[in-house]
């Protein structure tokens, strides 16, 4: 069985990965039905994602009785918990992953977001979570802030594919491609074999829309109304210009030809958060080959059944994109604090869902005790 829309996506050149992982999904086939017959190539986790599914449900309960007795603190049970789903997704992947020549089939897992802002221990936590996994379609995600750029190269420079999430402004993800770049080039003095080595740079999309339309609405001129729902898009397609551009410099072809791989672009945050637009517009409106789409199931679900899926809608809207935030800015929107503000949001969202992960694995260790 599949389904018309997700398969023009994926004809497209769009890996359509999901946004969610649990032991749920792993346990009852969910999963694997969604890589048999959705089109699912891969999946991303963060710790929002893995804060709801320890919550819910009793899945986790054995393998949390096991770690009590044998005396698994919080922070242990929690790494041995996320590492246990993520390398058996790994493993459910395996096919997708040769099938692919290794640029799909991946699964990511994100390290600490409270080391968000040290590279050194972000670097670290990676090696660790790398070896813990220890399956080659793994990817590591590294939030992209100022201090995760250094963290990106190093994490890189061994010989480690790298997921790289939170970006919200093309001004950040051009330093993330130079980061990447920088990575490549580091792993090949290591020696290492850089035709295994695979990147996404994850661009969030709804998010930009969300904090930008209130804005909008704040300023209340018609021509502010105007440019509701327009910055997200635009936003992805100027991101996806640098990107075509970064990837056709002579210094990333020296790297090609030794076997590199163009770090893919990847739209996240796809899912819909206000009503009055179209819940598949995310996905329909950037369509464009060599770039994945994370979706929760719900807008893959939308897409399966109401899509509109009418080949590549953004390669050659750069200049129309620059309008769009031209116009943003003349309207009265500071750009720069959007961004400022939504990578400030995005670590503290990360932080607080790590938190009530630890505080639920404590309180289910407590149980577990007794």
């Amino acid at each position: 069985m599949s389904n018309n829309n997700l398969t023009a996506l994926s004809g497209a050149g769009v890996s359509i990965w999901l946004d969610d992982l649990s032991r749920d999904r792993l346990n009852t086939g969910n999963l694997a039905d969604l890589i048999r017959d959705w089109n699912v190539v891969g999946v991303t986790t963060n710790p929002t994602i893995f804060a709801g599914a320890l919550s819910k449900g009793e899945a986790y309960d054995e393998q949390v009785r096991e770690l009590a007795a044998r005396g698994a603190d919080v922070d242990a049970t929690v790494r041995e918990i996320t590492t246990t789903d993520v390398r058996n997704a790994c493993d459910l992947f395996r096919d997708v992953f040769t099938a692919s020549g290794g640029v799909d089939g991946r699964v990511s897992i994100e390290v600490d977001p409270r080391l968000a802002h040290d590279a050194e221990r972000t670097a670290a936590e990676a090696q660790d979570l790398w070896k813990a996994v220890d399956r080659p379609n793994l990817l590591i995600k590294i939030p992209a802030t100022q201090d995760g750029l250094p963290a990106i190269t190093r994490t890189l420079a061994e010989g480690i594919s790298v997921n790289v999430t939170l970006i919200f402004s093309l001004e950040r993800y051009e330093a993330v491609m130079e980061a990447f770049i920088d990575g490549v080039e580091q792993a090949k003095a290591n020696g290492h074999d850089i035709s295994r080595l695979h990147s996404v740079a994850s661009f969030f999309v709804s998010r930009v829309d969300s904090e930008i339309d209130k804005r909008l609405d704040a300023l209340g001129t018609d021509e502010a109304k105007a440019l509701r729902g327009q910055a997200a898009i635009a936003n992805a397609r100027l991101a996806y210009a640098a990107y075509e551009r970064i990837f056709a410099t002579d210094r990333w072809k020296a790297l090609a030809d030794a076997g590199g791989n163009a770090q893919r672009p990847l739209w996240a945050s796809t899912g819909v958060k206000d009503p009055s637009y179209s819940d598949t517009r995310y996905v329909d409106e950037l369509v464009v080959a060599n770039t994945v789409n994370t979706m929760p199931e719900k807008t893959l679900q939308a897409v399966a059944d109401h899509g509109k899926i009418d080949g590549d809608k953004v390669t050659g809207t750069e200049e129309q994109a620059q309008e769009v935030f031209d116009a943003l800015t003349e309207a009265g929107v500071n750009l720069d604090d959007v961004f400022l503000v939504l990578e400030s949001e995005g670590v503290e969202k990360f932080e607080k869902s790590w938190t009530e992960l630890l505080e639920t694995v404590s309180g289910q260790l407590d149980k577990a005790k007794g």
